[in-house]
C-alpha cells in the first residue's frame, strides 16, 4: 500500500519499503547522502522527501504490499517480541561526560524562566499565556506543515470559520490543540499519576475535538480509509523515516518501561526528561497520527510543571525556526550505540545528550527571547506608542492601559480617577478598548485586564510569529 494523504489534508506521498531491524542497523553507518540518493532511486521514480529530513512524526508509512521484503500489514495487533531494552538509555546517565554540562543548562534555564515569571504582574502573566497558546499552536503545527496564522486562530476561537473547507478544518485542528494546551494550563493532567496514561489522554482530547476529515488515513492508491481512534494505541505496523517502529503489540510494555523511567523525578532530571522523553515517544510512536503534536505538548507540560512557567514560553518557535537540527538530532536518536563509551544502552546515549542540550538551549533562547519582548520599558513604550497612534480610541486610553500593565489589573471603579475624568467618560474609553480585544474583563463589573490580541502582536510583540499579509486581512 501507498500511504501519503489524510483525507482533506494534504501529506508527502511516500512509497515505503520494510527493512530488518538488524538491515536498518547496518544502514545507519552509511553516510546520510548516500542513503538518501539511493533510497529515492528504488521509489518507482518518485520524489519521496519534499522536505529536508524524512523524519516528519505525523507522517505514517504503512508497510508495502507490493515488496517481498516487508512486514505484513495485519489489522489484528502483532507483536514481535521486542524488548523494552531496544529503547535504553531513557535519561542520561551521572557517568557520562555530557552530565555536568546538562545539569549547568538546567540551572540556567530554571534561573531565567523564574526571573521571567516573576517580573510579571499575575495579571499580565494570564494575558501572555493565552497568546503564547495559540504562537505554541501556530508553530508546532507549522512542524507538521500545517501553516495557520495566529490571526486565524484566533478567529476559529470566536466561531470565525473560513469559507474554505480544508482552511476551517485546519483552523478547527489550532482550536482544538489551544483547548487541550488550556486544559493543560488549569491543571488538567494533576489527576493522572503515569506519563503514559498523560500522554493518551491530550490525545484523546486533541482527537475528539478534530473535525472528522482529520481523522483519517487515506491509502492514495486504493482510497483505503484507516480511522485515526482518539487516545487509542496504532493496531499497524508504521516506519517514521529510516526507524521501523516497534510492533503495535509491544507498545504496552514499552509504555510502561516508559512510566517507570519517567514516573518519579527530581527537578533536574525532570526537565532534562522533557527532551529525553519527547524523542522515546516518538521513537515508540504510539498512536497513527499525532504524534508529534502529542509530544510537544507533552515535552510543554513537563518544563510547565517542573519549572513553574506559567505557560508564558514554549520550546515550540525554537524548534520550529530550527526545524532541520531538529529532524536531525531526532533521526540521529535513533541510532544505536556507537561504541564501547557510548553508554551502556542499545540506542546511543551520546546522539540523547546532545539533543538534550539543542533542547535545553532552545529553551533558555526562548525564554531570553520572551524576557526581551516583555522587558517593562519597551514594552510599555509599545503599548502606549500604539495607543497613542489609534485615532478612534478616546483621548487618554493609554493612561488606563499603562495602570493595568503595571498593575495587573484595575478595579472599573478606578478607571475615572486614573484618566481624571468622570464616569460617563470613563465606561466609554473602558468600552472601546474592551471592543479593540486589548482589553478583558470576566463579567461587567469585574477587574480589567490586558489583552494580548494576535491582531496587533506584531506591533506589541514583535517577532513572535511572522505578520500576516495584509491582502489576507
Amino acid at each position: 500500500m501507498q500511504w501519503g494523504t489524510r483525507s482533506g489534508c494534504p501529506l508527502p506521498r511516500l512509497r515505503v519499503l520494510h527493512a530488518h531491524l538488524a538491515h536498518q542497523k547496518c544502514l545507519e553507518k552509511e553516510p546520510l547522502s548516500s542513503r538518501r540518493n539511493r533510497t529515492q532511486k528504488r521509489t518507482n521514480k518518485r520524489t519521496i522527501f519534499n522536505y529536508s529530513f524524512p523524519y516528519h512524526h505525523d507522517i505514517i508509512h504503512i508497510m508495502s504490499d507490493s515488496e517481498a521484503d516487508k512486514l505484513p500489514d495485519k489489522k489484528a495487533v502483532e507483536d514481535r517480541g521486542e524488548t523494552i531494552g531496544a529503547m535504553e538509555p531513557m535519561l542520561i546517565s551521572e557517568s557520562s561526560r555530557h552530565y555536568g554540562a546538562l545539569v549547568d543548562l538546567t540551572v540556567d534555564l530554571t534561573a531565567r524562566s523564574t526571573q521571567l515569571k516573576s517580573a510579571l504582574p499575575p495579571g499580565v502573566v494570564e494575558a501572555l499565556a493565552r497568546l503564547v497558546r495559540a504562537m505554541n499552536c501556530y508553530y508546532s503545527n507549522l512542524i507538521e506543515g500545517h501553516d495557520t496564522h495566529p490571526i486565524d486562530i484566533e478567529r476559529a476561537m470566536q466561531n470565525d470559520y473560513s469559507d474554505d473547507p480544508k482552511k476551517r478544518d485546519l483552523q478547527k485542528e489550532a482550536r482544538a490543540h489551544i483547548e487541550v494546551q488550556a486544559w493543560i494550563d488549569e491543571g488538567g493532567l494533576k489527576g493522572i499519576d503515569s506519563p503514559s496514561g498523560r500522554v493518551l489522554e491530550i490525545h484523546r482530547r486533541f482527537g475528539e475535538l478534530l473535525p472528522e476529515d482529520l481523522l483519517k488515513v487515506e491509502n492514495s492508491d486504493t482510497g483505503e480509509v484507516v480511522a485515526l481512534v482518539p487516545g487509542e494505541l496504532r493496531h499497524r505496523d508504521v516506519r517514521v523515516g529510516r526507524h521501523v517502529a516497534v510492533s503495535p503489540g509491544a507498545l504496552p510494555r514499552f509504555m510502561a518501561r516508559f512510566d517507570q523511567a519517567y514516573g518519579r523525578l527530581g527537578r533536574a532530571n525532570a526537565i532534562v526528561a522533557a527532551a529525553t522523553a519527547h524523542h522515546r515517544l516518538l521513537w515508540m510512536h504510539p498512536f497513527l497520527d499525532g504524534n508529534g503534536r502529542v509530544a510537544r505538548l507533552m515535552s510543554y507540560a513537563m518544563l510547565r510543571e517542573a519549572l513553574d512557567t506559567g505557560g508564558i514560553w514554549s520550546i515550540a518557535r525554537g524548534l520550529a525556526r530550527n526545524e532541520t537540527d531538529y529532524k536531525q538530532h531526532l533521526m540521529a536518536c535513533d541510532g544505536p550505540r556507537r561504541n564501547d563509551l557510548d553508554g551502556c544502552g542499545n540506542l546511543s546515549e551520546e546522539a540523547l545528550a546532545s539533543f538534550v542540550g539543542f533542547f535545553l538551549r532552545t529553551c533558555i533562547d526562548q525564554v531570553e527571547f520572551m524576557q526581551g519582548l516583555v522587558q517593562p520599558d519597551k514594552l510599555r513604550e509599545r503599548i502606549l506608542g500604539w495607543a497613542k497612534s489609534q485615532r478612534n480610541l478616546p483621548g487618554k486610553s493609554e493612561a488606563l492601559l499603562e495602570a493595568v500593565l503595571y498593575r495587573g489589573e484595575v478595579p472599573r471603579s478606578d478607571v475615572a480617577e486614573i484618566l481624571q475624568t468622570v464616569d460617563r467618560n470613563a465606561r466609554r474609553t473602558t468600552a472601546a478598548l474592551v471592543e479593540r480585544g486589548v482589553l478583558v474583563s470576566e463579567s461587567s463589573r469585574a477587574p480589567l485586564r490586558l489583552a494580548f490580541p494576535a491582531t496587533l502582536a506584531h506591533e506589541w510583540m514583535p517577532g513572535l510569529f511572522p505578520e500576516k499579509p495584509k491582502e489576507e486581512h
